[in-house]
């Protein structure tokens, strides 16, 4: 084929020599193992079609964005109840917010987002003994876009993505370049989840964790990877498009480059979440909304890309196991006097069904509303 010609020649030539329109880019960037890293390499002036993403996807200079910014919290004294309460204000007004001061190592966080990097500077041959049809488990997985073979536009990043099973699956399967930084990247998050929503609970009444509530709020752990390559055309797509997450939590320190913008409801705007040295961005996931019956809110969000700067995160995220059913607490409805806004839905079922749509905003909750 064409484009295995031209990838042959110095990354000078590649630019020019390149025809976009003759060769099946999702071929290149999802088969073959380049993904939008390998694009990005070959120093193109415009941008793929398949990448070129619909005027309201885009964000341009007519984008409402406020000069607003989430709650920063620091964190540092978890038993003072006013923190607790600072927390819950943020999850059910904001959905989002930082946190500082938040007992993680500074070594850990810089550990994982450096071999997020060393990861995707691999070679495609040897990132694609991860993809879904070469990797040695249905646990780890790279791609390319969100779900490439629905959507009509694809998304300009790369993800590696690990479903945490126990440290042994890790030792055998995961990719040894950042398998160690990722397993003791998970350790301290999910400590700081289980804390999060051990405060977020006793707002909804819930005064103890047992076994049966921690394996509906965090009974699954995945990471994933992200990698956002600079883009030659950053007006004309999207890194990852707008969304709200499946999960009941999710923890994520960003890069210094940014890129996150935050939907506020009132006035359907946009807030950039600027980085802060040390920082993890916080942010509450559909299966929270429903098990909180609407009083946490999971809220619309998106990553732009950059022309001059690669990106990076490392979000991890706590879920419901699989076979847990979700739905508004009873200690919600029945202290409250509520009536369920969602019912009860197999958090797998929710799962499937987040993963046959494009991204597009929070519609996928529609799934389970009432």
């Amino acid at each position: 084929m064409l484009h295995l010609l031209v990838l042959k020649l110095p990354m000078a030539q590649t630019a020019t020599a390149i025809d976009l329109d003759s060769f099946d880019v999702k071929a290149l960037t999802i088969d073959e193992g380049y993904g939008v890293k390998g694009l990005s390499d070959m120093n193109l002036k415009t941008l793929p079609k398949q990448f070129i993403q619909p005027p309201e996807e885009r964000f341009t200079e007519h984008t409402l964005i406020l000069e607003e910014s989430i709650p920063v919290i620091d964190i540092s004294n978890w038993n003072d109840p006013k923190v607790a309460d600072i927390v819950c204000d943020a999850a059910e007004k904001w959905g989002f917010f930082q946190i500082i001061n938040l007992g993680i190592p500074a070594e850990i966080l810089q550990s994982v987002m450096d071999a997020t990097h060393r990861f995707f500077e691999l070679p495609p041959k040897e990132k694609m003994k991860y993809n879904k049809k070469n990797s040695p488990t249905t646990n780890v997985f790279l791609r390319t876009s969100f779900v490439p073979e629905i959507e009509t536009a694809m998304e300009w990043h790369d993800k590696l993505t690990f479903l945490y099973v126990s440290d042994e699956e890790a030792q055998s399967f995961w990719p040894p370049i950042c398998r160690n930084q990722v397993l003791d990247y998970i350790k301290p998050c999910e400590l700081l989840a289980k804390r999060l929503l051990g405060m977020l609970m006793k707002r909804l009444n819930v005064t103890e964790i047992d076994k049966s509530k921690e394996s509906m709020l965090m009974g699954s752990k995945k990471v994933n990877l992200n990698y956002y390559p600079k883009c030659p055309e950053p007006e004309l797509t999207i890194g990852i498009g707008c969304h709200s997450d499946l999960s009941t939590i999710s923890i994520l320190p960003q890069d210094v480059i940014g890129g996150l913008y935050v939907r506020k409801l009132e006035n359907d705007s946009w807030i950039y979440v600027s980085p802060i040295d040390g920082a993890l961005v916080i942010n509450i996931g559909d299966a929270l909304e429903i098990i909180s019956n609407g009083r946490y809110r999971s809220i619309e969000h998106c990553v732009t890309v950059n022309k001059h700067h690669n990106r990076i995160s490392a979000p991890f995220f706590a879920g419901p196991e699989p076979s847990a059913i979700i739905g508004p607490l009873e200690e919600v409805l029945e202290s409250s006097g509520e009536k369920p806004l969602y019912k009860k839905v197999l958090y797998s079922d929710y799962a499937a069904h987040f993963f046959t749509k494009a991204h597009g905003g929070k519609d996928k909750i529609q799934f389970a509303i009432i």
